[in-house]
């Protein structure tokens, strides 16, 4: 298989629909009234773990594409201090990050310069193609968890 069918395959992946259900197709499903309830004593809400995967996707393309990475503080910046966002702008402007940094990932993925297997600038050991499927296999992870949660909040069947 050629490289570039595999960054597709990987774009497909990322975008979910593949394995996981695409977060687009039930992002805006929950009011923002309920983002911060967390039910039957989950640890998290909604909110807590969209947060976390939009933080962790920025990480991962900072981590393999930013000359001027910071290393975050594990696990404190990863998740957000509060069960729900404070007003609806932060809410929107979450999800636009979310998909911003999805696109950008996708048009890094997709660059004929980025080898899968070429060490990402900031590592000494991590492919490019490790961190894709990190990115991958968290969102899908998390993905699972809110649609859990949706379904415990009677918001999806």
């Amino acid at each position: 298989m050629s490289d570039s069918k595999q960054k597709e395959q990987l774009v497909k992946h990322l975008k979910g629909g593949e394995a996981f259900m695409p977060l687009e197709d039930f992002i805006d499903i929950i009011s923002f009234e309920k983002l911060g309830e967390r039910p039957h004593n989950l640890p998290y809400s909604f909110y807590e773990l969209f947060y976390h995967i939009v933080y962790a996707q920025k990480d991962i393309l900072e981590f393999s594409a930013s000359q001027d990475y910071k290393r975050s503080k594990w696990p404190d910046d990863y998740w957000p201090n509060e069960q729900a966002p404070r007003t609806v702008e932060a809410w929107e402007k979450l999800k636009k990050d979310y998909f911003q940094d999805r696109e950008r990932l996708k048009d890094f993925i997709l660059d004929a310069e980025n080898d899968l297997n070429q060490q990402v600038k900031n590592s000494e050991n991590q492919t490019l193609l490790r961190e894709i499927l990190l990115v991958i296999e968290h969102t899908a992870y998390h993905t699972g968890q809110m649609i859990i949660i949706l379904r415990l909040l009677g918001l999806y069947k």
